[in-house]
């Protein structure tokens, strides 16, 4: 599995919940989707950075 597939995909779950929650929590809201979107970004700078070396053992 690609280095940084988990921590994109969880990241989009966690900012899709994060939404889910605005009209209730707006305040919890703002800090899940934060939460998920900066796993979004770490997990697509891995996805980038180890593009095109195949799998390491």
């Amino acid at each position: 599995m690609r280095e940084g597939l988990i921590p994109t995909v969880l990241g989009t779950a966690v900012t899709a919940s994060g939404v889910a929650l605005r009209g209730k929590y707006p305040m919890a809201a703002a800090a899940v989707a934060g939460f998920g979107l900066a796993h979004m970004v770490l997990g697509a700078i891995d996805l980038v950075e180890h593009r095109g070396r195949g799998k390491q053992f």
